[in-house]
């Protein structure tokens, strides 16, 4: 089970966009994920007629590493850490390691 999932709040935890919050728009592969708003660098693009694209210089997102994301805690309003645990029914649910408070209903 994954640690952090798509569409999940998180908090940039280090690099250029230190603090920034954001959701994750994808995973990118099994360490690496797209944060909305955060990670964006400027790429020189190339016009290509054939499929409707026009150049220029666009703005992009670039995948962050997961271990500087943490999952946006709503009761203490920061990142915190997250943990996996198995309920009494048998499911795996994963939960805030400061306050136990489980994420997924």
């Amino acid at each position: 089970m994954r640690k952090i999932r798509k569409g999940d709040d998180v908090i940039v935890l280090a690099g250029k966009d230190k603090g920034k919050r954001g959701t994750v728009l994808r995973i990118v592969d099994a360490e690496h994920v797209l944060v909305e708003g955060a990670n964006k660098v400027k790429k020189h693009q190339r016009p290509n007629p054939m499929k409707g694209i026009t150049g220029g210089i666009i703005d992009k997102e670039m995948p962050l590493h997961v271990s500087n994301v943490g999952l946006f805690n709503p009761a203490t309003r920061k990142a915190d850490r997250v943990g996996v645990k198995a309920l009494e029914d048998g499911r795996r649910v994963r939960y805030f390691k400061s306050n136990g408070e489980v994420v997924d209903v």
